[in-house]
């Protein structure tokens, strides 16, 4: 199997929670189907990405990167790469690199997708549609990598000031996925 036939078999078998995200999936599924190359970073004018909101042993903190192209705070995650089989390790795979986090496990369907502009880097004016994934961690001690400026905990209630509306979504989806 393929990361494309992976991404489209792992969107076409989520199960959405809510129509907004049932039509982000319908999206991402014709892009894939219209875009062999959809995968990748080279993709235009849109391609996907895998990421991964990391939260500790207890589930009541997030990881978060000050990403250094960005300068915001946002969950792990980026682009796909050839070595990829499947989203889900992808997700993992920068989660691992971006965390220095090693004992990692994920929840095998997206918890939400993530339709955005890049407006900075290499991607500038192409779109991420972001597949972001739950990802649990053993230990809290992390490593920041050369993507970021710092990464920090912060309690699902009490994220950074000036936090992107798609991460304050996905704290939320994780948190109600979590106390369930």
């Amino acid at each position: 199997m393929t990361l494309h036939s992976d991404a489209t078999a792992t969107l076409t078998n989520w199960n959405p929670p809510d129509a907004v995200q049932a039509e982000l999936r319908e999206h991402y599924l014709d892009y894939l189907a219209a875009h062999e190359d959809g995968m990748w970073r080279s993709s235009r004018p849109e391609h996907l990405t895998a990421s991964a909101l990391v939260l500790d042993p207890s589930g009541t903190r997030v990881l978060l990167t000050l990403h250094k192209v960005v300068n915001r705070w946002l969950q792990l995650g980026g682009h796909c790469e050839i070595g990829d089989t499947t989203l889900a390790g992808a997700a993992l795979r920068e989660a691992t690199e971006e965390s220095g986090l090693t004992d990692l496990q994920i929840a095998p369907s997206p918890l939400q997708l993530s339709r955005h502009e890049l407006l900075a880097g290499g991607c500038r004016g192409a779109f991420h549609l972001d597949v972001q994934f739950l990802v649990t961690a053993a230990g809290t001690d992390y490593v920041v990598s050369d993507e970021s400026h710092d990464l920090a905990w912060f309690g699902i209630d009490a994220l950074p000031s000036g936090v992107d509306r798609t991460v304050e979504d996905l704290v939320h989806r994780a948190y109600q996925q979590v106390i369930r």
